[in-house]
């Protein structure tokens, strides 16, 4: 078999893959580790693309700040760690973001495995902030900026505030224990904007 012919499958289905991401318009995905250098890279990429596209400037804003805001939580929470689970600086974590245009609106997507833990205190928080109104969402927000991080949080749950502020509806998520994996979930974030 010559190597032309073993490739072709590969080839098919990249053809497939590139087919379908264009047909769902999807304007970046990535899955892999993250790191905070591998965030800035991407997060050029991403201003880059959406400028290029003609998507307006508070659009940009929201659709950037949210991105970002799901990368980070993917390095500081992600179960699936290169480096120590303690490890403050130089963290390596894997997760996925993706962004899609649909019907004229944006929608942003994550995925990670976090440990039990995590997973059942981003429940609590995501319950409540899918509960409050926009103006009580802004209010929490001013809140926290104000207030001190929570011992064990890195980021005093600005991020999730942040994504909130800036969609245009709820946030939606979901938790799937792993069978294979006792004691992790897969989280998954969606933001619409």
């Amino acid at each position: 078999m010559s190597a032309a012919s073993a490739a072709a499958p590969i080839v098919q289905e990249y053809g497939s893959f590139f087919e379908m991401a264009r047909k769902h318009r999807v304007i970046f995905y990535y899955v892999g580790y993250f790191s905070q250098n591998i965030i800035a890279a991407m997060a050029e990429a991403v201003r880059l693309q959406l400028e290029v596209s003609g998507v307006d400037a508070p659009t940009r804003r929201k659709l950037f700040s949210s991105f970002v805001e799901m990368s980070q939580n993917i390095v500081h929470y992600s179960a699936d760690a290169l480096t120590p689970g303690d490890q403050m600086e130089r963290e390596l974590r894997h997760g996925s973001v993706c962004i899609t245009e649909h019907e004229g609106r944006y929608l942003l997507l994550c995925a990670n495995p976090v440990e039990s833990g995590v997973a059942e205190g981003l429940r609590d928080k995501l319950q409540r902030l899918c509960s409050m109104t926009l103006e009580e969402i802004k209010k929490a927000y001013r809140e926290s900026l104000r207030a001190e991080t929570p011992e064990g949080s890195k980021g005093a749950g600005m991020g999730l505030l942040t994504m909130a502020r800036d969609a245009s509806e709820p946030l939606e998520f979901s938790l799937q224990p792993l069978q294979d994996q006792p004691g992790t979930a897969v989280f998954q974030l969606k933001a619409t904007v």
